[in-house]
């Protein structure tokens, strides 16, 4: 744990830096402005969705808690027919920012904890600043950018929203790259 003790303070500087990139990205800046749709008539699915209150969580429809119902004719017309959806189904009420926005605080830390164990055992004490900005930069971009991937394989999440997300991604990575640079035990 040598390395927690060497790196504590660019582990918790960047996690600080990238939770207000973060925090400009989603509140600030323009390209997360079509990542979201309201969909036709959404009272009237809100009203439907009230009569038969799901609890909160992840939900697919049509949905067939067994693979092999896939196979069923009466499956494949209502899967053809559509609409196919992937819905999460949150609490009640005003959404809670406080803790939500300690939770990303915490995200950010966590990812530069990890980013700091995998540079010092790659790199040491007293490497210079280029070669931590490109080890930092590239473990710590793929950390906010990759784990998004699947979410538009598998499930739905527009091509589009990844690339918004890649791009601030991105810009975490090269900012927690100049964190560490700049903050690497000489």
């Amino acid at each position: 744990m040598e390395f927690l003790t060497q790196l504590w303070l660019p582990i918790v500087v960047s996690g600080v830096v990238v939770f207000i990139l973060s925090a400009i990205a989603w509140t600030a800046m323009p390209h997360h402005k079509k990542d979201w749709r309201g969909l036709p008539d959404s009272d009237a699915v809100q009203a439907a969705m009230r009569a038969n209150p799901p609890a909160p969580g992840q939900y697919a429809m049509p949905w067939a808690p067994d693979p092999s119902v896939f196979k069923d004719p009466a499956m494949a017309e209502r899967m053809q027919k559509g609409p196919r959806a992937y819905i999460t189904v949150v609490p009640n009420g005003m959404p809670a920012m406080g803790p939500m926005m300690v939770q990303s605080l915490l995200f950010n830390v966590a990812v530069s904890f990890l980013v700091a164990y995998v540079a010092w055992h790659a790199l040491g004490a007293g490497a210079d600043y280029l070669a931590v900005f490109r080890m930092v930069g590239a473990v710590s971009a793929m950390s906010y950018i990759l784990g998004m991937v699947p979410e538009s394989i598998w499930f739905g999440r527009p091509w589009r929203a990844l690339a918004m997300s890649a791009i601030d991604g991105l810009v975490f990575g090269l900012f927690t790259a100049g964190v560490f640079g700049w903050l690497w035990p000489r």
